[in-house]
This record gives structure tokens, C-alpha cells and sequence, in this order.
């Protein structure tokens, strides 16, 4: 059984879009997700300075530790490739976000785009590449994250950027969500270089013309839905994958249920993906 990550969606207890702050204390989303078998979480931007303030890094990664909490995914880092004043803010996130990885013992941070914002791919590979010095410094690893609303989504294109950008601490992570939406078969995944990939993230969906879609109901937990999450993970692994798995999942459904049952049934229902069978 591989190690598993509780994402921050999976145990926000907000759905994205209505809120970006958990309805749960720092400390119980931790103390669950051990509780429930979780060698891993993840953070949100706007929690992580929330909980710093409240907290301090230092005891942050404290109750981490006392927890086993292994590995930890911070996110979400947007507009590192642009100019102007994006770049300046992302820059002062960026400072943040890789302070925090380094104190917290990060197992990478995420970025990635939201508004599929144009820019050329020579540009893209310069701008990653950049980042991933700032993150060397900070011992850090970066993962893209491509997805159909990223400024490219492309595999191929994708791999390039990882590729020429040259940087050993840099890297994807692949959703199975949105390499199902982008087309993205467990062949194309095989083709990725094993060791640019930085982190897998499972959840599962009901597609279109499915006789139980219901739009509401983003992200399913793992087995309620018609993704073959089973074939991801083949894939996945095939191309040389060794790490922690990951479980993002939300919905204004989900949002809405208790931290225990979220974090027992999110471990219950990814960990069976991963028996014999």
C-alpha cells in the first residue's frame, strides 16, 4: 500500500470558489487525516497565511511531525511566467510559499494557471526554469499542474517545458480529473519521463451522457464515479512514479460533511484502488 496524501479541497470543508479558508482548525485537519491512515496533507495558499499567522511555521510543522505527517503539498502558485504587476505579486507569494516549504519540510509546491493566459512556450520554459532556481534555494520541488484551464495542457507541450527547463527540482502533477478532461490517455502518460513526475492525484467524476452525472457533484471519492482509476494508477506507475498518492476531492455536497467522514472516507475508498484485483 502506498503512502497517501489528504489534499486541501478533500478536508476544506469549503468548496472552491465559495471560500478558500478551511471551516476546520489546522490542528483537526491534521489530527483526522492521521487518524484515518494519511502519511500526508495539503495546503491552500490563503489557509497557510491564515494558519501562520495564528500558528507560526515552527509550530505548524510541530504538530505535523507529532502526527507522522510525512509529506505535506503547499499550493497555488499563479502568473510566475508573466510581467508587470502579476509578476510582482506572484513573486511576493512565491517568497512566501517557498519559506513555508522549506520550514514545513514540503514535499513540493504547486503551480500552475487558472486563465489560460497566453504566452509562448520558449517563454514558459525561461520562466520555469527560473522558478525552480528560487525553489533550489529553498530545497524545494515545483510541479506544474496541467489542467484544461492552464496556459498549456498539451502533454507534449508540457513535457518540453519540464524537459528543456532543465531542472532537476522541477516537474508535473497529474490529475487523473484532468487528464481525463484533456484527453490525456494512460498511454501519453507512459511517455512521461519517470522522473519528472512529482505528484499523482486521484478522485473520481461521472462523465457526460453517464445516467448518474450530476454537475453538482464535482469530485466523487474513488469508485463512485466512471473514471478508471485503476488504469491511472497502472500508468502512473509505469512511467516510473514512486511517491505518495494523492486525494483531492470537492463538491458543495462534500464541503459540507464532517472532518472525520471526510478524511475516513477519502483513505477508505483511495486505498481499495490499490488492492489486488
Amino acid at each position: 500500500m502506498p503512502d497517501l496524501m489528504c489534499l486541501y479541497w478533500t478536508s476544506s470543508g469549503v468548496y472552491p470558489g465559495e471560500g478558500e479558508t478551511s471551516r476546520f482548525p489546522f490542528v483537526d485537519r491534521v489530527r483526522e487525516a492521521s487518524r484515518a491512515g494519511f502519511a500526508g496533507i495539503g495546503i491552500w495558499h490563503t489557509d497557510l497565511e491564515d494558519t501562520a499567522r495564528r500558528l507560526g511555521l515552527k509550530e505548524m510543522r510541530r504538530v505535523l511531525d507529532d502526527h507522522g505527517m510525512r509529506f505535506l503539498e503547499v499550493e497555488f502558485l499563479t502568473d510566475w511566467f508573466l510581467d508587470g504587476e502579476k509578476k510582482r505579486l506572484s513573486d511576493l507569494r512565491r517568497r512566501m510559499l517557498l519559506e513555508a516549504s522549506a520550514e514545513l519540510g514540503a514535499h513540493h509546491v504547486k503551480v500552475g494557471d487558472f486563465d489560460r493566459t497566453p504566452c509562448e512556450l520558449p517563454r514558459l520554459v525561461e520562466a520555469f526554469a527560473e522558478l525552480c532556481a528560487h525553489a533550489a534555494r529553498a530545497g524545494a520541488t515545483i510541479g506544474f499542474e496541467p489542467m484544461p484551464s492552464s496556459m498549456i495542457h498539451a502533454m507534449p507541450d508540457c513535457i518540453r517545458m519540464v524537459e528543456e527547463a532543465g531542472a532537476p527540482n522541477g516537474g508535473l502533477c497529474l490529475d487523473i480529473s484532468h487528464m481525463t478532461n484533456l484527453g490525456v490517455s494512460p498511454g501519453d502518460i507512459r511517455r512521461i519521463p519517470g522522473r519528472r513526475l512529482v505528484c499523482a492525484e486521484l478522485n473520481d467524476a461521472t462523465l457526460p451522457g453517464s445516467p448518474r452525472h450530476d454537475p453538482a457533484r464535482v469530485r466523487r471519492f474513488c469508485g463512485e464515479g466512471d473514471l478508471d482509476i485503476r488504469a491511472f494508477i497502472r500508468a502512473v506507475q509505469d512511467a516510473g512514479y514512486r511517491g505518495p498518492w494523492a486525494v483531492e476531492v470537492f463538491s458543495p455536497e462534500l464541503a459540507r460533511l464532517p472532518l472525520t467522514q471526510l478524511c475516513e472516507r477519502a483513505y477508505a475508498t483511495t486505498a481499495a484502488q490499490f488492492a489486488a484485483g
